[in-house]
Parts: C-alpha cells; sequence; structure tokens
C-alpha cells in the first residue's frame, strides 16, 4: 500500500463508562457507586456501547485502501496529523473543537454517535454518507464550511488556536490585571478576564455572556471576524471600563499582563493546556488564517 495513500484518522473521548471504571476499578464497585447517588449504571453503558458501535461502523466504511489511525483526547497533542489525512472526530460537538487546533486544513468529518443526547452542530455527517465523503474529503471535493478560528500570539512565539473562544486571565477566574489595546484605544482594567470568540463560539460562552449582559454582536461562524467581551470589568482610580466587548474583523486585539502569577491563557475550555501570561507578557488576538474545513452533507 503506498505510504501517502489517505489516512482516515478517528478521534474519540473516553465515555463516562469508561471513565467510572477507571476510577472505580470494577463494574461491580461503579455500580454501587452510582446506586448509593441515585443513578444506574446500565445508562452509562448503553452509552459506552452507542460510541464503539458507531466507531465501529464508522471504521468499517473507510476504503479498503485507505488507512487507519485511532487517537484519543489526550493523545492530540502528541498525535502527528499528516497533509493526506481525513478526520473523523466520533463523539461529541466539543470533539471537534478540542481536534481544530491540531490541524492544518485537513477536512474534519464529525460523526455523532448519539443524536438524542449531543445536538450535533458541528458532528453532522450521516454514517450512511460516510463512505462517500471520505473520498470526497480526500479528494477536495465535499461541501465544506470554512469556520474561522481564534488565534492568539504570545510576544514569544507561542501561540493558541481556538474553535470557540480564546480566555485570557487569572487561573481563579478573578482579579486579572492588564492593559488593553483596540483600534487606536487602550486602558488599563481590572476584571474576571477576557473572552474572544469566533462565530461558532458566539453560540456557547459568548453567547450565556452577551445574554447577560445585553450586548448583542452578530457572528457567523465562516464570518472572518471575531468578538471580545471582558468580563466583570471593575472600575476604579487605576483601572477602567470604557472597552467592554467589540466586533474585530480587522488589526489585532492587544492585552499585555499585569499579574505576578497566575495569568494565563487557554482556549476551548481546556485550561490544562495553557500559555503563561505573567507581568509584562503581551498577546495579540486576531481571525486565525487558516479556518476549520468542516465536512457538512449526509444528514
Amino acid at each position: 500500500m503506498p505510504t501517502n495513500s489517505p489516512r482516515a484518522v478517528f478521534v474519540t473521548r473516553e465515555t463516562d463508562y469508561e471513565l467510572l471504571l477507571a476510577r472505580h476499578a470494577t463494574r461491580e464497585q461503579a455500580r454501587f457507586f452510582l446506586e448509593t447517588r441515585g443513578q444506574r449504571i446500565e445508562v452509562l453503558e448503553e452509552r459506552d456501547r452507542q460510541l464503539h458501535d458507531a466507531l465501529k461502523q464508522a471504521r468499517l466504511a473507510v476504503p479498503g485502501d485507505w488507512r487507519q489511525a485511532h487517537v484519543r483526547r489526550p493523545d492530540l497533542d502528541r498525535f502527528l496529523f499528516g497533509p493526506e489525512d481525513v478526520i473523523v472526530p466520533v463523539g461529541q460537538d466539543g470533539l471537534v473543537a478540542n481536534v481544530a487546533k491540531y490541524l492544518t486544513g485537513q477536512p474534519v468529518l464529525g460523526v455523532n454517535p448519539a443524536p438524542d443526547l449531543y445536538d450535533g452542530v458541528l458532528v453532522r455527517v450521516d454514517l450512511r454518507h460516510l463512505p462517500e465523503l471520505l473520498r470526497a474529503g480526500a479528494a477536495g471535493k465535499a461541501p465544506i464550511e470554512h469556520r474561522t478560528m481564534v488565534e492568539a500570539r504570545l510576544d514569544t512565539g507561542e501561540r493558541l488556536l481556538a474553535l470557540n473562544e480564546v480566555f485570557i486571565g487569572h487561573r481563579s477566574h478573578q482579579s486579572a490585571r492588564y492593559s488593553i489595546a483596540v483600534g487606536g484605544a487602550g486602558e488599563d482594567q481590572s476584571s474576571s478576564g477576557l473572552i474572544v470568540a469566533s462565530g461558532t463560539g458566539a453560540t456557547g460562552w459568548a453567547r450565556s455572556i452577551m445574554e447577560a449582559t445585553g450586548t448583542q454582536l452578530p457572528l457567523t461562524p465562516e464570518e472572518r471576524a471575531i468578538a471580545y467581551f471582558v468580563r466583570e470589568p471593575f472600575p476604579s482610580i487605576a483601572t477602567g471600563t470604557s472597552i467592554r466587548a467589540g466586533k474585530l474583523a480587522e488589526g489585532r486585539l492587544q492585552v499585555t499582563s499585569r499579574m505576578n502569577d497566575g495569568g494565563l491563557i487557554f482556549a476551548d475550555g481546556m485550561e490544562q493546556d495553557f500559555l503563561g501570561f505573567d507581568w509584562g507578557r503581551r498577546v495579540s488576538v486576531a481571525p486565525a488564517a487558516d479556518a476549520l474545513r468542516l465536512v457538512v452533507a449526509g444528514g
């Protein structure tokens, strides 16, 4: 088989059942733990079966002359994706966000193993259509949404990519101090941190902020723009609140840390995968140059 043949890379995360077994060692101990809390292990076993059945069917859909690989979410940062890969997350929508920042233009075909449980906003490929969409994806002929991502780049050259949003603040989510500059305006601030969201993320964390503050910044997933939101800015002699939210299609949002320790930047809710953001470090945030190529047909 030629080494440059397409490769289907399946991405999954541990099911609740698998995590429970890892914690309690045996099914009986896990069952007892759940029953003391009024829950039944059979529900988690069924969800686990759904995931593995969907993964099995998806792997059977791969053309016989292709290669295959399977990577779990905790191992994504150590997995080497190739330009010939077609990525198949099997799970909930968040799994697409987890893998997106490690890609460089490979098509993504999300499969929803439990439509009654997961919304399926990003995992939209029907298993019945997976064989033809795999081939179309590898050939560059699949219907694609080019979803804008957020890039946060430190002055050290380190960067984070996010499909939904980037958080900039303190690890305690309280009392983050920094200076912020955008569009020629700037000020020192103290707040619960900043959220910088894409159009995809505008339906998640950013949406809850907009609803709570009465701020509306329309943003579509393929629009090359981002929206920023300052969480609970605090007015004082030394800090202002005039820069609260905005939409940015050109230029960059600039933030300089004024935190002696505890400052961090993380993407898509993955707090364990962060960049340090202590005193004097500067980060600029803008729409990323590359977009997520999400295959959308098959429903």
